[in-house]
């Protein structure tokens, strides 16, 4: 088998209660246990890459940039963590990884959490957008759902080489941190979409309420107390 779902504890690294691990894969990633969110920096990402000759529609909201980033072509934001610091924290909070999906009908499981963005306001204003503000059909100008599930699912385990047996989180390898869709089961967190969607939702950035593409925002992880 190519793949197999992580399911062992990422957090050996991760001191819990201290926003601080012993290397440095965490940078760029804050924790604060009292209110319960993790914070990524990251930025506006542009939405036509050189090498394309079209824009594509969203299908991600956060991974590494261009040419690391798997779908950085597609995606609301860049950042540099790597995705595993990513799980590693939110494990931090006693949340156990669900199950990834690529393709296919089924929904991907997981523990809900919910996603957000803080961007520069007026002065020292920080203002949240939630994604329903984020994105909007491209099509129809619809906002992005409400009421759509962000669940932590954790990636599946891959062969950077597939002629060696070696083994690694494959979120570390695409770069991809949050899918919107099944497209990737190398990631950390999906919704609560099957594949079917895909078709269905034509997502764009919102730039009536998204600051301009390279301004420095942080992407939020919200854990739900139990």
């Amino acid at each position: 088998m190519r793949r197999i779902v992580v399911t062992f504890v990422l957090s050996i690294l991760f001191v819990p209660g201290t926003g601080q691990s012993q290397d440095k894969s965490d940078a760029g990633v804050s924790v604060d246990k009292a209110k319960r969110l993790i914070k990524i920096d990251a930025k506006i990402a542009p939405r036509k890459i050189p090498k394309l000759d079209k824009i594509y529609p969203i299908e991600v909201i956060a991974c590494w940039p261009h040419p690391r980033g798997q779908k950085a072509h597609e995606t609301v934001v860049v950042i540099e963590a790597k995705p595993s610091a990513v799980h590693k924290a939110i494990e931090s909070f006693g949340l156990r990884p669900g199950t990834p999906v690529m393709g296919g009908k089924d929904q991907p499981k997981g523990p809900r959490i919910n996603v957000y963005l803080e961007v520069p306001g007026v002065g020292d204003e920080v203002k949240k957008i939630t994604m329903d503000k984020a994105l909007i059909d491209g099509r129809t100008n619809k906002p992005f759902p409400k009421n759509t599930e962000w669940r932590f699912t954790g990636s599946v385990m891959s062969k950077p080489d597939p002629t060696k047996d070696e083994m690694v989180y494959g979120a570390d390898l695409t770069g991809t941190l949050i899918a919107i869709f099944p497209v990737t089961d190398q990631t950390v967190m999906q919704t609560n979409y099957s594949m079917e969607y895909e078709g269905i939702m034509k997502l764009e950035t919102n730039t009536k309420v998204l600051p301009p593409e390279g301004t420095a925002v942080k992407l939020v992880i919200e854990v739900p107390a139990k």
